[in-house]
């Protein structure tokens, strides 16, 4: 996050004496990307944040591919994705490449038996349906539907849920997330124009301090293996940070659209990039204002970029027969474009209040066994005129 935050207590200057009331130090660590190049925090401990006890089991959890060059459009019903208590048994791969992977989870229960760290990817979870409290070393985040949770690689945390009620669409990112370089000027900050601006992202507000040792088990994601580190003190146990890296929340409610006298590209809904795919919010919004304007989407071709839409909530204008929680995947190299019907009916309204979120990455997604599961398979014949 391209902005300075801090909580909690630290020393009036980086790398010197930090002591506790009791006379002893703090434990200080650079939490940082792209070597020392990138966005970094310093976070203070009560205690060393290296003490492993021990290295338990590790799982493989790589994405089962079944379809490895993909050229078929899809449609996936991804609430017949069934709930399970736990959150990381919960999270289901849909699509993939070296860039990254999609998911889609109902988690009944919270996280508190275990820890998390992935240490391969950022991660950005919308949260479709649920509310709750995202716990990290950094603080506490409430969310709610509708909240983007940006996770930065590396990042412990817990989730907290208010109830068994939970619908997630995550997206892995193996490449750093920012918001669009477009909307920002060269110190960083967001222009007048951006569709979002600083005082709508969500930081963390609350720091969670455990001074305890103990076994903490740490649940650690790396080269898609899911090792089990037991630590002899609470992760937890920061009483203090500043820097440029760390979790926050955004609201898709809190996007504004940016409209046209004629329809308008998919990059006026861009949300967040990295630069092997961008992710955009489709809102509420007025629909063009020419007088002679088609609202709905005009045919495009897919040649360098697969195009992923997961449907939220309201009536998605361009397409027939989408209920929410439903995936579409558009794969590059074919065109696509309104179903049957949909240009007509477009003409002439106003409004929309149509809500999701799409990925749009420049390599092609590999199809997983467990999205085959989900699919509604005579999707890609759904253009076909009567």
């Amino acid at each position: 996050m391209p902005f300075y935050h801090k909580l909690g207590n630290i020393p009036h200057k980086r790398h010197t004496i930090f002591r506790k009331p009791d006379g002893s130090l703090y434990h200080e660590q650079l939490f940082g990307t792209i070597g020392f190049d990138g966005m970094s925090t310093l976070m203070y401990h009560e205690h060393p944040p290296t003490q492993v006890l021990d290295v338990q089991s590790s799982v493989d959890v790589a994405p089962k591919i079944a379809v490895e060059r993909n050229m078929k459009s899809l449609n996936l019903n991804g609430f017949a994705v069934a709930p399970k208590d736990d959150y990381l048994e919960s999270r289901v791969p849909v699509l993939t490449n070296k860039d990254c992977t999609i998911i889609l989870a109902a988690p009944k229960k919270s996280l508190t038996e275990y820890f998390y760290k992935n240490a391969d990817a950022d991660e950005v979870i919308f949260v479709h349906e649920g509310s709750g409290t995202l716990r990290t070393q950094l603080g506490n985040i409430d969310f709610a539907y509708g909240d983007y949770l940006v996770v930065p690689r590396g990042m412990i945390y817990q989730m907290s849920f208010n109830d068994e009620n939970n619908r997630l669409f995550i997206t892995e990112s193996y490449r750093p997330v920012y918001t669009p370089k477009r909307y920002r000027n060269w110190f960083g900050q967001l222009l007048e124009h951006s569709p979002f601006c600083e005082r709508d992202f969500r930081p963390p507000s609350k720091l969670e301090t455990h001074n305890e040792k103990g076994e903490f088990i740490i649940k650690v994601k790396k080269e898609n293996m899911l090792h089990s580190y037991v630590y002899g003190s609470h992760p937890f146990d920061v009483i203090g940070w500043d820097g440029f890296n760390f979790p926050y929340a955004f609201s898709i409610h809190d996007f504004e659209p940016i409209t046209g006298r004629v329809h308008q590209p998919p990059p006026v809904h861009q949300t967040f990039e990295t630069d092997a795919f961008v992710i955009c919010s489709f809102c509420p919004r007025l629909y063009d204002y020419h007088p002679e304007a088609i609202p709905a989407p005009y045919n495009h071709s897919n040649i360098d970029s697969d195009e992923v839409l997961y449907y939220v909530d309201g009536d998605f204008m361009s397409r027939n027969n989408i209920e929410k929680g439903m995936i579409t995947l558009h794969p590059a190299g074919i065109p696509h474009g309104p179903h049957p019907g949909a240009y007509e009916r477009s003409i002439g309204k106003k409004e929309t209040v149509e809500l999701a979120v799409m990925v749009d990455t420049f390599k092609p997604l590999k199809v997983t066994e467990q999205a085959l599961e989900l699919q509604n398979p005579d999707y890609y014949r759904s253009w076909i005129l009567d």
